[in-house]
C-alpha cells in the first residue's frame, strides 16, 4: 500500500474508537509531512491542502464564549426550571431537556451542549427515581438533531460552510425546515417508545417542585454580559455573508470583547477549552489535504460519478446516495473525519460534471450541487446518531452516564439509536426529494 494509504488507515482505525484520535491525528499529519506527501508549506498555507483556520478558529471562539457562559449556572437554571414547568411529570420533563438540547446545540455547538445538560438531567432522573436511559438516549438524539440545523451546530456543516462559503442564513433555510419535520417526527417516536413506561410518585414530584431554580443562578452580572455578547454573535452570524465577514471573523470579536468585559482570567479559560478536538481537527486537515494531493479522492469520484451518473442539469441519484451513504459511513466512524473526506469528493466529482467556466464561488454552489451539499450535512450529522462512535457527543454523553454509574452497552444503545436514525433519515429523504427535485 502507498504510504498515504496507510496513513489514511491509521486514522479510519482510531475513529473506530480504538485509539486516542487527537493523538493519531497528529501521529498521521506528521507521517504525511515527514514523508513528503504534502510539504509543510502546503499543510499550513496552501489554498487547497492546508488547515481550515476558518473553521479552527470558529471553534476556539465559540469554546471561550460558551465557557464563560457556563459559569453563570444559565443551564443548570433552565434544566430545574424546565422540570418545574412540566410539573414534575417524566415525558414532559423528557421532551423539555429534548428540546433545550437541540436549542442549545443549534446555537452553541452539541458536545458542549451535552457536557452542561446531560448531567443535570442524570440529576433529574435520580431525583425522580427513574432508569435514566431514556434522558441519555434523548438527550444524544436531540443533540445530533438540533446540531444540524444551523452552520455553528456541528462541525460537519462548519467544514461543509467553511469549504463552499455558505452562511448562517444558507443554513437556517435549508436545513431548520428539515430539523423541525425530524424532530416532530422524533419526540411523537419518543412517546410511542417511552411515554407509558414513566411513572413516579407524588411525593417525588413534589421534591421536584420543591427546588429553588434561581439559586443555581451564580453571577447575574456575568450573565447579562454573556447573553448580550452571544446574542450580538448571532446577529452577526446571521448577517456576515451581507457585510462579507467569516463567521470565525464574527465569534473571535465576540469572543475576545467578552474575555475583556467578564474580566475573567485568560490562563483559567483557555485551560477549560476542548484543546484535544481543536488538534485533532489540525491533524485531519492535514491528512485529508495528503489524500486529495495524490488522488485517492479524484479515483472514489469516478467511482461515485459511475454509480449515480450525475449531469448538469439534475443530481437527483447522487443526492439520495450522498444522503444515506454518509449516514452509515457516520455511524460507523466519527462524523468529522468522514465529512472532511467527503468534501473534496463532492468537489472532484462537480468538477468532472459540471461546466468549467465559472469560479471557484459560484461553482461549488450551482444550484444542480447544492442539494448534493444538503444532503451530506443531514446524513453525517443524522448518521451520527446510529452508533456511540457515530458522533463526539455520543461518546462524551455515554462516558458522563457510566462515570454517574449508568453505563450503555453498545448492543442497548443500538436497539433504540438504529431505528431512530432510519427515521430520521427517511423523513430527510423526502424533504431533499421534495424540497429540491419536486417543487423546484
Amino acid at each position: 500500500m502507498d504510504c498515504y494509504t496507510n496513513i489514511s488507515c491509521i486514522v479510519w482505525f482510531n475513529c473506530l474508537g480504538k485509539l486516542d484520535k487527537t493523538k493519531v491525528a497528529l501521529i498521521g499529519a506528521g507521517l504525511m509531512i515527514l514523508l513528503k506527501v504534502v510539504s509543510q508549506h502546503e499543510a499550513f498555507y496552501d489554498e487547497l491542502y492546508a488547515i481550515d483556520y476558518n473553521v479552527i478558529f470558529l471553534l476556539i471562539s465559540m469554546m471561550i464564549i460558551v465557557d464563560i457562559l457556563k459559569k453563570t449556572g444559565i443551564f443548570q437554571f433552565i434544566a430545574i426550571k424546565s422540570a418545574k414547568l412540566a410539573k414534575g411529570k417524566p415525558f414532559s420533563i423528557l421532551v423539555f431537556f429534548a428540546s433545550i438540547t437541540a436549542f442549545a446545540s443549534a446555537l452553541l455547538d452539541n458536545v458542549t451542549t451535552v457536557l452542561l445538560i446531560v448531567p443535570v438531567a442524570l440529576f433529574i432522573a435520580e431525583e425522580l427515581e427513574l432508569d435514566p436511559f431514556p434522558f441519555i438516549i434523548s438527550e444524544i438524539m436531540a443533540c445530533n438533531i438540533g446540531g444540524t440545523a444551523t452552520l455553528i451546530g456541528d462541525p460537519p456543516n462548519i467544514m461543509i460552510a467553511s469549504k463552499v462559503q455558505l452562511t448562517f442564513m444558507d443554513f437556517i433555510y435549508h436545513l431548520a425546515p428539515a430539523v423541525l419535520f425530524i424532530f416532530a417526527g422524533f419526540i411523537l417516536t419518543m412517546k410511542f417508545i417511552f411515554g407509558k413506561k414513566m411513572h413516579v410518585k407524588e411525593e417525588v414530584k413534589k421534591k421536584i417542585l420543591a427546588m429553588d431554580e434561581y439559586a443555581l443562578i451564580k453571577d447575574i452580572g456575568l450573565l447579562k454580559k454573556s447573553l448580550g455578547v452571544l446574542g450580538m454573535v448571532m446577529l452577526g452570524f446571521i448577517f456576515h455573508g451581507t457585510f462579507h465577514y467569516e463567521p470565525a471573523t464574527i465569534a473571535l470579536v465576540g469572543a475576545a470583547v467578552l474575555l475583556i468585559i467578564s474580566k475573567e482570567q485568560v490562563h483559567l479559560v483557555f485551560r477549560e477549552l476542548e484543546w484535544p478536538t481543536i488538534f485533532f481537527f489540525m491533524g485531519l486537515f492535514i491528512i485529508v489535504g495528503g489524500v486529495v494531493k495524490v488522488g485517492l479522492i479524484s479515483k472514489l469520484s469516478e467511482g461515485l460519478i459511475a454509480l449515480t451518473r450525475p449531469n448538469a442539469e439534475s443530481m437527483f441519484t447522487m443526492s439520495v446516495v450522498m444522503l444515506w451513504f454518509s449516514a452509515i459511513g457516520s455511524s460507523i466512524v466519527d462524523n468529522i473525519p468522514f465529512v472532511a473526506s467527503m468534501i473534496p469528493l463532492v468537489k472532484d466529482t462537480a468538477e468532472a460534471v459540471l461546466p468549467k467556466e465559472w469560479d471557484l464561488k459560484p461553482f461549488l454552489q450551482h444550484s444542480t450541487l447544492m442539494p448534493v451539499w444538503w444532503s451530506l450535512a443531514l446524513g453525517t450529522c443524522l448518521g451520527g446518531n446510529a452508533s456511540p462512535i457515530g458522533a463526539s457527543a455520543n461518546v462524551i454523553t455515554l462516558g458522563i452516564s457510566e462515570k454517574a454509574g449508568y453505563p450503555i452497552t453498545f448492543r442497548k444503545f443500538l436497539v433504540y439509536s438504529i431505528p431512530i436514525t432510519l427515521e430520521t433519515l427517511l423523513i430527510s429523504n423526502i424533504y431533499v426529494i421534495v424540497r429540491y427535485y419536486v417543487f423546484a
